[in-house]
């Protein structure tokens, strides 16, 4: 925990301000100029310049697991879910423990540089040792300045194999944090809905979140997020429950599309969007129109239900790109669920920063007095020019100490001679 002190930044609602942070947390806020900088050590203190600061970033759903591993694996050739998981099947049992601490390391600090301060992580339980659980969890312990929170995701059957589910219950055992799922993998319709009761069952059993992979298709058919409502809302711990990817509620009929809304918001359920991933591996299926992956945000958030936007996958079986970047995730969802215009910027913003931490049950977060000191300062002054070119950040502090910062510049020719050149986009 240490003192810090940004001067002359400008918040989300275009007041110049200045953020003093003692012990670890905003202990004040003024107008900028007010704060007296004496009081900080030069080097315990940054001149925003008229940046914007917000709180940082919580990444909601990714596979540090699986991050970086396209290079270890045979081409996905067809571009689908189902053959990605095919094809982390047949990479998963030679994988080391340095390997998995050295590829996953990297992806933390890819977030870090981008402002992210927490990480949920999805991770693979079903391989046939725990190498990647134990680096993961050592990870965990060796990493300060992000808070990692792992999943236990069952890739093979629960309903078929019992062993699975004694393998999510050992990673609980081992240290992980959230029972995870995949009902849409099971075989039949009856084994996903058992897949979903069994998972429910077990983190009711031990008091923990949950978070599905759950309908993550374009299969009007594929209805396992009213089970997860269902199941969790007749036990009370909806709040407890994340819904990822939620992919085919764009295809539902609007009929049942408006009544499973309604229903997750009165359940007090939240979704998460993983839009890089989900643009590129739906509509694989489809000739023309394609569909594009998106759940129904919008009105998702109108009927009240806490939305976060997730980065997914990296560089896997799966998705062979992505940069760690929340605005990279939040760009895309801009132009693939039509937030294009200026009063959707609020809505992006709410999602990026508060709707993902309240996926967490994140306590003390935000920009008031009293919440934990951990700010991204950015490299534009307000919010639709940080997601419009999404420059590197200037400064990242966690609990009021500095852990990140980043610069993009060229090499430009001037003359005779090449100049460096910081990009002002």
């Amino acid at each position: 925990m240490t003192d810090y002190l940004v001067r002359n930044a400008t918040d989300r609602s275009g007041s110049h301000i200045d953020v003093a942070i003692t012990d670890g947390k905003i202990s004040n806020i003024c107008s900028a100029g007010e704060e007296e900088p004496t009081r900080f050590a030069p080097d315990s203190q940054f001149d925003a310049e008229g940046s914007l600061v917000t709180p940082t970033f919580s990444e909601p759903h990714t596979h540090l697991d699986t991050a970086m591993t396209v290079e270890k694996a045979r081409i996905n050739d067809s571009g689908t879910v189902e053959e990605g998981w095919d094809v982390w099947a047949s990479v998963r049992e030679d994988l080391t423990k340095s390997g998995v601490k050295r590829r996953a390391r990297t992806n933390l600090e890819w977030f870090l540089s981008n402002g992210v301060t927490r990480v949920r992580t999805h991770a693979d339980v079903t391989a046939s040792d725990w190498t990647a659980i134990e680096a993961l969890l050592e990870l965990r312990e060796e990493f300060d300045p992000i808070n990692v929170d792992i999943v236990a995701f069952p890739i093979d059957s629960v309903v078929d194999d019992s062993e699975t589910l004694d393998q999510v219950q050992q990673a609980l055992d081992m240290g992980v944090d959230i029972v995870g799922g995949l009902p849409h993998k099971e075989r039949t319709r009856e084994r996903g809905v058992e897949h979903v009761r069994k998972l429910v069952s077990l983190a009711d059993k031990n008091s923990t979140r949950m978070d599905f992979h759950i309908d993550e298709t374009d299969d009007p058919q594929c209805r396992f997020t009213e089970v997860l409502v269902d199941e969790t809302r007749r036990r009370g711990i909806s709040s407890q429950a994340t819904a990822s990817h939620a992919t085919a509620l764009h295809s539902y009929p609007n009929t049942y599309a408006s009544k499973l809304i309604y229903e997750i918001g009165q359940s007090d359920l939240s979704v998460v969007t993983n839009p890089l991933a989900n643009a590129t591996l739906q509509g694989r299926y489809d000739d023309y129109p394609k569909r594009r992956g998106i759940t129904r945000v919008e009105e998702l958030r109108e009927a009240g239900v806490t939305v976060g936007i997730g980065q997914d996958s990296l560089l896997d079986s799966t998705y062979q790109y992505g940069d760690g970047d929340p605005l990279t995730a939040a760009h895309m969802l801009v132009h693939f669920a039509h937030m294009n215009l200026r009063r959707d910027i609020d809505d992006i913003w709410d999602m990026l920063t508060y709707g993902n931490a309240d996926v967490f049950g994140a306590e003390n977060y935000g920009l008031t007095e009293g919440d934990e000191g951990s700010l991204i300062v950015f490299g534009s002054s307000d919010p639709f020019t940080a997601l419009r070119t999404r420059r590197p950040r200037k400064l990242v502090l966690s609990d009021g100490k500095p852990v990140a910062k980043g610069r993009r510049s060229v090499s430009v020719r001037s003359d005779s001679s090449w100049d460096e050149l910081t990009l002002d986009l």
